[in-house]
Order: structure tokens, then C-alpha cells, then sequence
């Protein structure tokens, strides 16, 4: 198998191999995918190595990792936690977006493809990963107002599923891509009543299939990206929109994808804490 390491800051990736064709997801800086099967010299088919999501992205945008790379790069790396972050180089500067790998990273600097990096941002490496409702909903606040942008996965664009996604992979949890394949993951939670802050809501179109899916906060409200990333009501018949007074998503089901001890609890002072966006850097 041959794995490559995406080396810019964000990368589109293609439903065939074509600029024209539909985004169907990104990759950011410093993940990882197996390479599948070449169109030309120009495009690539690819395999996330995190989501399993295949896709097409053009070659120039990956970088091939050696066996001793790939092996390395898996294992060792940090998550940035900035929404943006300047990569330094000797005779460049890189932003990259919160979610991003820093490989190798030593805690101040990394390198690779003959480069070497300084990264003077926040960043968490796996170990310190916190599988919390305190942490996933810390992290998806910091999503608010990004932009609703189909196959987006960055605070600059991103959709309903690539954000679910992202928050969760910044505790160590792997969610698929797309809400109609995030469903069949975690344990059922029988009636929106008796759901908790960060447990996962999905909802039907008008043909009954899943569309959309969000972080359920307390006291009735959910963080989702529809237009943008947003904080709006949540009974058991949908989302409500106050500014529109209307449903504009109807509720099929929640999920519970952290591992709750039964004796935990939750720190319910915390968690409804309304904090200024720059309390969550």
C-alpha cells in the first residue's frame, strides 16, 4: 500500500477527477490517505485513513510518505487547536486550520519533505486527548459563525457532518463522514428528554433519509451548521428557528457516542456557562 500526507493548509477533495466536479469532502494540513488509483499525472484517488471517505484530489496537493514516514506520522503528531495558526518555515508562512496534524511535532517544531517547521500555537497531542461533554462542546463552540459550505471540514467552510466530525476527532473519537453513516454509530438514546450535552441529533429530509446532524447543548439547544455554525432550539419535533419562527429540521433520532460511566456526572454549572468566544482559546 502507498500513503501520501497532505502539505497544505486545506485541499478539496473531488467525487471524480475533475476541478469541476462536486466537493465531497477536505483533507487539512498534515493527514494522512492511501493511494488507490492514479487518472493521469494529474489526479489521484484516495482512501482517508480516519473516515475511510474516498475521493479524488489532484497529486500536486499530497505529498508520498515512505513506509517509515507513514509508520511515524500515525503514530506520533498533535492536533492544532487554533482556529488558525501560521506554520513558519525558513522562507514561508503556512496558516492551518484547527483540526490540522502536526507530524513528528516535538511540541515546538517538526519536519518534513526536507522542511523544517515552527509551530508556536495551541496544540494536544492523542495521549491528552479528553473524551468529555465539557471538552467536545469547548471545541464545537469554537466552530460558531464558520460558514455553511458543502464537503467543508475548516473554520473557513464546513458542513453539518464534517463538523460533528471534526469536534469529535479532537477527542479521539472517529466519526464517519456523512450523517447518514454517523447514525449507525454510538448507543441509541430512546427520547430527546433524555439525551446530554454532547450526545448527537440527526434529521430526516421530506424523503425520510438523513441530512443533518448537530451537538445537542443544555437546556434545550443545539450547535449545527445550517448557513453557518449556530445555536438554535431543539424540542422533540426539531430544530426551531426563532428568528423565522419555524422548524426547519425535523428529529429522527439521538445518539450517544461518549462513554459515560454510570456514576459520572456532569458538571451542570459548566456546561451552562454561555463563554465569549475568546474564552475557548
Amino acid at each position: 500500500m502507498d500513503f501520501a500526507l497532505c502539505h497544505l493548509s486545506v485541499v478539496p477533495l473531488r467525487s471524480s477527477p475533475s476541478d469541476k466536479s462536486e466537493q465531497v469532502s477536505q483533507l487539512l494540513f498534515g493527514e494522512i490517505v492511501e493511494l488507490l488509483e492514479w487518472k493521469g499525472r494529474s489526479w489521484i484517488k484516495i482512501r482517508c485513513t480516519w473516515d475511510n471517505c474516498i475521493a479524488w484530489v489532484q497529486a500536486r496537493q499530497v505529498k508520498p510518505l515512505t513506509i517509515s514516514e507513514y509508520k511515524l506520522f500515525s503514530e506520533k503528531f498533535a492536533y492544532c487547536l487554533d482556529l488558525f495558526q501560521p506554520l513558519m518555515s525558513n522562507d514561508f508562512a503556512m496558516p492551518i486550520p484547527l483540526g490540522a496534524r502536526l507530524p513528528d511535532f516535538d511540541g515546538m517544531k517538526f519536519s518534513f519533505d526536507g522542511k523544517a517547521y515552527n509551530y508556536a500555537g495551541q496544540a494536544v497531542f492523542p495521549e491528552n486527548l479528553e473524551a468529555t461533554p465539557e471538552r467536545v462542546l469547548k471545541i464545537a463552540r469554537k466552530y460558531l459563525l464558520a460558514p455553511y459550505q458543502w464537503g467543508g471540514r475548516s473554520p473557513f467552510g464546513i458542513d453539518a457532518g464534517g463538523f460533528t466530525q471534526m469536534v469529535f476527532k479532537m477527542v479521539g473519537i472517529n466519526l464517519n463522514r456523512t450523517p447518514d453513516s454517523q447514525v449507525h454509530q454510538g448507543e441509541l438514546v430512546d427520547f430527546i428528554e433524555q439525551s446530554m450535552p454532547g450526545d448527537l441529533a440527526f434529521f430526516e429530509n421530506s424523503a425520510g433519509t438523513i441530512s443533518h446532524t448537530g451537538l445537542l447543548l443544555p437546556e434545550g439547544k443545539i450547535i449545527h451548521a445550517a448557513e453557518q455554525v449556530r445555536i438554535d432550539r431543539i424540542d422533540h419535533f426539531g430544530i426551531f428557528d426563532e428568528e423565522t419562527s419555524r422548524y426547519t429540521h425535523r428529529l429522527r433520532v439521538a445518539k450517544r457516542v461518549l462513554k459515560m460511566k454510570p456514576t459520572q456526572k456532569l458538571e451542570q454549572k459548566e456546561m451552562k456557562k454561555e463563554l465569549p468566544q475568546t474564552a475557548l482559546f
